[in-house]
């Protein structure tokens, strides 16, 4: 029988909407008041689904402490109470915007790289607030 399994883990993070090759007024044309500095933070939620075969007597996809582990290395030590525009180096360089989408593909990939045999990770779906999130189904 296939199972899934979703833990949410939370972090505080600043980012900023806004690409260095553009001038101030065509990031502001863009993204408004997203793209002023330093920019604003977030109270994010991250929920990640892995999936897997259960058998009894476990009835586990994967060992929850291993998964709050990753979790801990992957999402919650690298955001928690950074600015993601400088300190995340996947996002330090300016190439890739900081958006919720781009958020949860690079913690798919980060995830999906840690887990054990046979445990597939199904979803990551990064919440900014309780009207926006976004869900990365596989690599981007």
């Amino acid at each position: 029988m296939a199972v899934s399994l979703t833990r949410v883990v939370g972090f505080c993070a600043m980012h900023r909407l806004h690409r260095l090759d553009w001038t101030d007024a065509e990031n502001r044309a863009a993204f408004g008041s997203l793209s002023d500095p330093p920019g604003h933070t977030h109270d994010y939620r991250c929920a990640v689904t892995v999936g897997g075969p259960v058998s009894p007597p476990m009835m586990m996809v994967m060992d929850l402490p291993l998964l709050d582990r990753i979790l801990d290395d992957e999402v919650v030590k690298p955001f928690d109470g950074k600015n993601i525009n400088r300190d995340v180096p996947a996002f330090a360089d300016g190439s890739t915007i900081p958006t919720c989408e781009a958020i949860a593909a690079h913690i798919f990939a980060r995830v999906a790289a840690r887990l054990p045999e046979g445990v597939t990770l199904e979803r990551v779906r990064v919440l900014e607030d309780a009207t926006l999130h976004a869900d990365c189904f596989g690599p981007v």
